[in-house]
C-alpha cells in the first residue's frame, strides 16, 4: 500500500515565526538547525522543512499526534536530496506501520512545497 501527504507553506509566515526565538528549537531538531546555519538560515529551506513535517504527518494518517515535530528531522544527503531521520515516537510509529518514505521539496520566493510518499513495506 502507498500513502501520500503534501503541504504548501507560506514563506513569509515562516519568516514571521522566526522572530520568536523558541520557534526553531520547539519545531526543529539539532541536526536541522545545524543544516539551516550551514545554509545561512535560508528561510526557504526552513519553510520547506516545515512543509515536509506537515506532509509527513498526513502520509502517516495521524496528523501531528503521537510524536513531536522535532522527532521528524528533514536532512539532505551528499547530493542534496532530502530525507527523513526519525527519532522517538515518530520512529516508533513508522516502524510499527512498516513505512519507508520518499520526500520531494520545492519552493519559490513565496511558497514551499513538500510531497511525501509512505510505502507500506509490511504488505510487500
Amino acid at each position: 500500500m502507498i500513502y501520500s501527504g503534501t503541504d504548501l507553506c507560506s514563506i513569509p509566515r515562516i519568516e514571521k515565526s522566526l522572530r520568536n526565538p523558541r520557534f526553531l528549537t520547539r519545531v526543529f531538531s539539532r541536526e536541522e538547525i545545524l543544516l539551516f546555519k550551514s545554509r545561512g538560515m535560508n528561510v526557504q529551506t526552513i519553510a520547506a522543512n516545515w512543509a515536509a513535517k506537515e506532509a509527513f504527518s498526513k502520509a502517516m494518517g495521524t496528523g501531528i499526534r503521537g510524536f513531536g515535530l522535532s522527532e521528524v528531522s528533514v536532512l539532505r544527503n551528499e547530493a542534496g536530496a532530502p530525507y527523513f531521520l526519525l527519532t522517538g515516537n515518530a520512529r516508533i510509529l513508522a516502524d510499527q506501520r512498516g513505512y519507508s518514505f520518499s520526500l520531494s521539496l520545492s519552493h519559490t520566493a513565496e511558497l514551499a512545497l513538500a510531497f511525501v510518499i509512505a510505502y507500506d513495506c509490511k504488505q510487500g
